[in-house]
């Protein structure tokens, strides 16, 4: 896909580029993790990305902004953003494998999946508000870890379990959305 400087150079796409260069601070900042200082200062840059991602979008409807290129760099900077905290989180042992795997094997599908979705239709789909709240529930759990909340809390188990369950129906939600845009335009083909 082709884009007009016009369609790179809009104010919630330099948002969302910020938030993509917030993953080189997150990444050194997780190493030095024992450090109460440290998490508190990767919570609060996890807060900031979590608002500049609201106010991108707010600013890409508000200001007539939405544009393909949008559609892509504010996806991929909210994922690798939390992708490198998740990472490192996992490298130090805060998170289980399990949870590391579910997470990074859905990310991966949907990414790739997105990316044929995109080449058939020739347009890239918008996230939509189940994956939104999935990855909402993702990283209250991974905001909980960085303030050292005990895992046995029934507030750290209930975000954890729901992130889980929705990470699996948001995953399917995003296939059976794709086969639809897949059907309708292969429809309108004929």
């Amino acid at each position: 896909m082709k884009y007009s400087r016009q369609e790179i150079f809009t104010i919630s796409n330099g948002i969302s580029l910020l938030r993509l260069l917030l993953v080189i601070p997150l990444w050194f900042l997780l190493d030095h993790y024992e450090f109460q200082s440290v998490r508190y200062i990767t919570f609060a840059l996890c807060l900031f990305a979590a608002a500049t991602d609201i106010l991108d979008g707010f600013l890409a409807r508000k200001l007539n902004q939405i544009t393909e290129f949008g559609k892509i760099i504010d996806p991929l900077a909210d994922k690798a953003a939390m992708a490198v905290v998740v990472i490192k989180l996992f490298l130090i042992g805060e998170i289980n494998l399990f949870f590391f795997l579910t997470i990074f094997l859905r990310d991966i599908l949907i990414f790739f999946g997105g990316l044929i979705v995109a080449k058939i239709l020739g347009t890239v789909l918008p996230s939509n508000i189940l994956g939104k709240i999935t990855v909402l529930c993702i990283g209250v759990v991974v905001l909980l870890i960085l303030l050292g909340t005990d895992r046995n809390s029934l507030i750290f188990t209930l975000f954890y379990y729901s992130s889980v369950v929705l990470m699996c129906i948001s995953f399917l939600a995003y296939v059976y959305r794709a086969i639809e845009f897949i059907k309708k335009k292969k429809n309108e083909s004929i």
